[in-house]
């Protein structure tokens, strides 16, 4: 056998099972890795996390948008009784847990779990539809509260992920990222333009 043959034969061999084991083992290592590194279930957390923020800002324009629109808003009041969320009872997200009225219609004619009629705006209603948690358990829930004096709510929701709760790296909880008023709402997101209406957290 001439050295071309011995050549030929040489470049046709493929790998080894020792060779085969060691890219796959390197792949695991890296794989584990990236998993650990990513961290995919706070990323959903996160995701779901802006969901709530982007609903929260929704709702508070839509409900700013009505009263500034309506001549003479019907403007229902659920305060003095209990506020309104969209999962189950009681809340909680906060520091303790807060009774409220069930209700996840997201209908914008007044009967959803924010009780406004968005409809009566006179450029039509600025949401299809009222948004939910994208959890909606009693834990990860929107709660509306309103005050008897029109323009006066609160929307409030929870944070699920390290980098939006109290003292995250973008925390919106935080009485002073917020505005938020009452003994532990700092441990939940609150919009609106009287924030301490919902205050047993």
């Amino acid at each position: 056998m001439n050295s071309h043959n011995m050549i030929q034969k040489n470049a046709k061999r493929g790998f080894t099972l020792i060779e085969l084991l060691v890219v796959i083992a390197i792949l695991a290592v890296l794989a584990v890795a990236v998993v650990l590194v990513l961290n995919p279930a706070e990323l959903l957390k996160q995701g779901r996390d802006t969901t709530r923020i982007s609903d929260l800002a929704a709702m508070n324009s839509a409900i700013a948008l009505y009263i500034a629109d309506v001549r003479t808003p019907s403007w229902t009041t659920v305060a003095g009784s209990s506020p309104r969320c969209t999962g189950a009872t009681p809340f909680t997200g906060g520091g303790g847990s807060i009774t409220c009225t069930v209700n996840a219609t997201t209908t914008v004619d007044g009967n959803g779990w924010v009780p406004v009629n968005f409809q009566s705006i006179s450029s039509g209603a600025p949401l299809s539809r009222l948004p939910l948690d994208p959890v909606n358990t009693d834990a990860n829930e929107y709660l509306y509260a309103a005050s008897s004096t029109t323009g006066y709510f609160e929307l409030v929701a929870k944070m699920e992920s390290t980098k939006y709760k109290s003292g995250g790296t973008a925390d919106v909880e935080s009485n002073s990222k917020d505005g938020g008023v009452g003994t532990n709402s700092d441990k939940v997101y609150q919009v609106g333009s009287e924030l301490d209406l919902i205050s047993a957290f």
